[in-house]
């Protein structure tokens, strides 16, 4: 398994958000990324959307708790053979993750090819 430390991941993270393009990020309003070891649950996600989608807001302000857009290291380094796949499964994690926020269900996620 590869090995990277936490704070390294979050800069994996961050450089991963950073390839994405403007308008996938745009709307992200109130939305904040972590990185977690693992799900409390022990499962295998590998990153998990914790809000609610715009499909779902009726209307959404101040002082509302920010979504959360969780990545997990363990799992993703456990699903991964070298860096090179790291970085590339970081990033779709994220647009995976990111299409929850914006409403797109699993099923068009894996229609499109995002997951």
């Amino acid at each position: 398994m590869l090995s990277v430390s936490h704070a390294d991941f979050e800069i994996l993270v961050g450089e991963g958000l950073d390839t994405l393009p403007d308008d996938m990020l745009r709307e992200l309003d109130n939305v904040i990324f972590l990185v977690e070891d693992r799900p409390e649950d022990g499962s295998d996600v590998l990153g998990v959307y914790e809000g609610f989608s715009l499909a779902e807001r009726e209307s959404y302000g101040f002082g509302e708790e920010p979504d959360r857009i969780i990545l997990f290291r363990e799992n993703l380094l456990a699903h991964c053979a070298d860096m090179q796949e790291l970085v590339s499964e970081i990033r779709i994690t994220l647009v995976h993750e990111i299409a929850h926020f914006y409403g797109i269900t699993e099923e068009r996620i894996h229609e499109l090819g995002w997951g």
